[in-house]
């Protein structure tokens, strides 16, 4: 059986053009027509071409979606909220990674806008550059970023609250778990969320009036191996922590890799915490103590912020939403 708008139009003995009217609520068209035209296509399992009718109002029914990388848990949830919003407003997504390379990001952007290839775009980004803020500033359509820059004024900002969250699981534990040599594993130099999260461990040790020492902040990448590389250079010094803050989840997962090498058991020997909360780290045994972050409504926020500047919904003065965090309690400390 045709499924097609030719057959809608048959039926209901009507021209195309009023079946497509009625197909997007056309209030020219009459309701007794409307209900019998949009009652035929949920007859036929009708599925309008969503392509095709974007070319024809001139636009594509696309939203882009810049990602650091692809590999990751977190942005592959970001992702999965991003598109499940897009599906159920109409639009499709089109996904690309800029591998965490500048040029890469502001060549991304200027193909996505200049070439109409979206009606709007999100950006994930982990740093920002003059040359990434000035392409930012020059795509000519609606635009959401994901990122903690206080500096971006132009496009709509989806930013998770890393400061808090840091700041937080270190006054949790050393106000309940007692913990007082805490050291930490950075992110990449650079990275917007890695320093927000730097910024809250320092000032939750400064406030509660505890060491901060320089060689208990070991640098990271974000990555599996560099936890490890960095856990083993703390256990290392002279002057051990007796707790590990690491940035990410991925790092944490690292550090109960370095503990096993070196035959260290958590938290008895030695204790660990994330952040993220991703799927993975739920598994660890024992369970990682981390910053629970809602990923997947990350994903979804910004996709509704960008939908809602295509449907022209709302004003011209940006926004900026920020996601909340909570600690997620484990027995790794």
């Amino acid at each position: 059986m045709k499924n097609s708008i030719t057959e809608i139009a048959r039926r209901a003995d009507v021209s195309i053009a009023t079946v497509s009217r009625a197909l997007n609520n056309d209030s020219r068209v009459k309701e007794s027509t409307r209900n019998r035209i949009q009652r035929i296509a949920r007859e036929i399992n009708y599925r309008p071409n969503l392509l095709a009718r974007g070319f024809a109002l001139k636009r594509s029914n696309i939203i882009g979606l810049i990602m650091p990388e692809l590999v990751d848990e977190y942005f592959t949830e970001v992702i999965k909220g991003v598109e499940a919003e897009a599906i159920a407003n109409g639009y499709y997504t089109m996904v690309a990674s800029t591998h965490n390379r500048e040029g890469s990001i502001v060549d991304t952007l200027d193909r996505f806008s200049h070439n109409r290839m979206v009606d709007g775009l999100i950006l994930l980004t982990t740093f920002q550059t003059a040359a990434t803020k000035r392409a930012l500033g020059e795509t000519g359509i609606p635009l959401v970023v994901i990122g903690d820059d206080p500096l971006l004024t132009h496009a709509d900002v989806v930013k998770i609250d890393n400061f808090q969250g840091a700041y937080s699981l270190i006054s949790y534990l050393v106000s309940q778990k007692g913990y007082r040599k805490i050291a930490h594993i950075t992110g990449p130099p650079g990275n917007l969320d890695a320093n927000r999260r730097k910024e809250g461990y320092l000032a939750a040790l400064a406030k509660l009036g505890l060491e901060i020492n320089p060689a208990w902040m070991v640098e990271g990448q974000f990555t599996i191996e560099s936890g490890k590389s960095a856990f083993q250079r703390l256990m290392s010094l002279n002057e051990k922590p007796d707790l590990i803050f690491a940035a990410n989840d991925r790092m944490a997962i690292g550090c109960y890799e370095g503990a096993g090498a070196l035959g260290l058991r958590i938290p008895t020997d030695i204790g660990i915490a994330g952040f993220d909360d991703i799927f993975v780290s739920r598994f660890l045994t024992p369970r990682l103590t981390t910053v629970g972050v809602p990923i997947t409504e990350v994903g979804k926020t910004a996709a509704s912020l960008l939908l809602s500047r295509l449907a022209g919904t709302e004003p011209l003065r940006t926004r900026e939403v920020i996601i909340s965090t909570g600690i997620v309690p484990g027995d790794s400390v």
